[in-house]
This record gives structure tokens, sequence and C-alpha cells, in this order.
């Protein structure tokens, strides 16, 4: 059996210590390389409540990869950061999977001309739930009948974007499904901001507090009914299949990919 061999960006963050797990698990993965500003030095495997793997915590990026070689590089750290360390996998031929949310359009053109130009292939998905991705292809569906509708994102309060990246995607696949979206002739907003943002008409609301994780509501609104089609993280686990998966096929893509239902 071949083992990938996987970098992981972040390795002492929430995402970044559920990752180490989930790939330890995986016969067919190894963690090669752990990477981030904290803890260097430390046994990664210990770090992420693991038995010792003998890969220690490296601050220098390049130099782990230089190194080590890895098949792949998970990314979920904060959008400043990340694009550094995707360009840099990827001028050095290493593929890589991005959880990292507030990436601008801006920032994923150039991340895709690095891909191309290298030849190496970069995923990033908003959300790696599979539930989430099958929320947004329902949602798309309903656009079709529905002509008023909004969105609802409730995160933990250490998030740092807002809207979330999920929501912002369901939005572009709303857009998709429908072209124009209804919207009130007028509205009076006694508090500025208190009817969310506003996306081609699809209101977007954002919710942050302590014991939530990740969750998204699309309400839609039609004569006499309302259609609700909600999905719910309870814990960092939900999103480890995805992460798995996009890890086993992302070097089997071209250049940018972005949204995981396209290796579903």
């Amino acid at each position: 059996m071949n083992m990938i061999k996987v970098a992981v960006v972040g390795c002492c963050g929430r995402m970044g210590s559920e990752v180490m797990r989930a790939v330890t698990k995986e016969p067919d993965m190894q963690i090669s390389a752990a990477i981030d500003l904290v803890d260097c030095g430390q046994d990664a495997g210990v770090r992420a409540g693991l038995p010792p793997n003998g890969v220690l915590i490296e601050k220098d990026l390049e130099k782990a990869l230089s190194e080590v070689k890895p098949d792949v590089l998970v990314d979920f750290t904060k959008a400043t950061a990340a694009k550094e360390s995707i360009a840099g996998a990827l001028s050095k031929g290493v593929a890589a999977v991005v959880g990292t949310t507030g990436l601008s359009e801006q920032d994923l053109s150039q991340l895709g001309r690095i891909a191309e130009d290298s030849k190496t292939p970069l995923f990033i998905a908003p959300n790696f739930a599979i539930g989430a991705v099958l929320l947004m292809k329902f949602a798309k569906e309903a656009a079709r009948h529905f002509s008023w509708a909004e969105i609802v994102e409730l995160h933990h309060e250490k998030k740092l974007d807002a809207p979330s990246g999920t929501a912002l995607r369901t939005a572009e696949l709303l857009s998709q499904g429908r072209d124009n979206f209804e919207a009130p002739p007028s509205e009076d907003e006694k508090i500025p901001g208190v009817r969310g943002g506003n996306v081609g008409n699809i209101r977007i609301h954002s919710i942050r507090l302590p014991g939530l994780v990740a969750h998204q509501e699309v309400l839609f609104g039609g004569q006499g009914q309302v259609l609700s089609i909600r999905h719910d993280s309870m814990n960092r686990e939900s999103f480890m299949p995805g992460v798995v998966l996009a890890i086993r096929k992302v070097r089997t893509l071209q250049g940018l990919v972005v949204g995981l239902e396209h290796l579903l």
C-alpha cells in the first residue's frame, strides 16, 4: 500500500488537531509534517492527544516541505497566513487541501494561477461536512420554486469571518437556481444592519455564540408556506470524512477545484 504523506498546517488549532487525529486513523495515510507557530519542537502526536508519532512541530513551513516532501498539505488556519502556505506548497509540487475560510476572489484567482502554472492541484471547500454540501444542493433545487429566500448561519464565537464561506457559497448556488429573488420594496432599519447582509436580494444573518460549532438554515417563503432546510455540525468530527475524502482524491484533480460536491 502506498501511504499518503500528509503535512498539517495549523496542527495545534481546533481543526488542525482534529485533522491530525483523523489522518492517524486512516490505514493509507500518515502524518509526515506538522506546522504551527506554537509548541514548536513538541511531538505532534502527543499535542493532538495521540500516542507519540515522532513528528516534531515545525515553525518553518518551507523547511518542513523540503525535508519531508509530503504528498498533500492540509491547511485550516487564517486567510492571511494560508495564502503564503498554499502558494509555498504548490510551488514545491505538494497538492493542497484547504478549509481556511475568508479567502477573497482575488486570492482564489491568484492561487488558481499558481496551481495551473505548477501543475499541482489545489482543492478548497467552504465546508467539509457532507450534510452541509447536501443542504446546498437541495437549497439550489428549491430556489427554482421560491422567489424569497434568507440564510441564517450560526458559528462559535471565535470564528473570525462573517458571513461564513458556506453561507456565501449557498447564496451563490441559490442565485444559480434563480436569477432574481424578491425583496421588500423599501425597508426602514431602526438599527443599521439589523436585516443582515444582502447578496442578490438574499439576506444573510450571522450569529456568533459560545456553544455553537457550525450551523446553517436556509428559509424559503411562498404563498401560505415556508420551507426550511437546515444542517447542524455538533462537533468538528463531522468535517473529517470530507477532509479524508479530499486528501485521497486531490491528486487526481487539475488546477483549482472549489467545493466538496465535486468529489462526492
